[in-house]
C-alpha cells in the first residue's frame, strides 16, 4: 500500500499561503517558515506530519500528496482547517 512522507504549513488565508509559497520560492527555509507561522502544532516540528497512508489525512492532502511532484510546495490547499502548503518529501507505492 502506498505511503508518504509530508510537510504543511497552515495559515488562515489563502493570500498569506501564496505569500509564504513565493518567501520559500525565494530561498527561505520551509521548515523556519513552519515553525514562524503554521497554526498547526506541526509547525513546531517544521511542518513534518510524517509518515502516513491514503485515508489518515483529510481528502485534500491525499489529492496532492499521492498524486503531485515529489519534491516540490504545492498549494494553496483549502481544507476545513484552512489553507496549506504541502511539500511531499518522498512517496512509495
Amino acid at each position: 500500500m502506498a505511503k508518504a512522507k509530508a510537510r504543511h504549513i497552515l495559515v488562515k488565508t489563502e493570500e498569506e499561503c501564496i505569500e509564504l509559497k513565493t518567501k520559500i520560492e525565494n530561498g527561505e527555509n520551509f521548515a523556519d517558515l513552519a515553525k514562524n507561522h503554521s497554526s498547526c502544532p506541526s509547525g513546531a516540528k517544521g511542518g513534518d506530519l510524517g509518515i502516513f497512508r491514503p485515508g489518515e489525512m483529510v481528502a485534500e492532502f491525499d489529492a496532492v500528496v499521492f498524486n503531485e511532484e515529489v519534491g516540490k510546495v504545492h498549494g494553496p490547499v483549502k481544507t476545513d482547517f484552512g489553507y496549506h502548503l504541502l511539500e511531499v518529501l518522498k512517496r512509495e507505492d
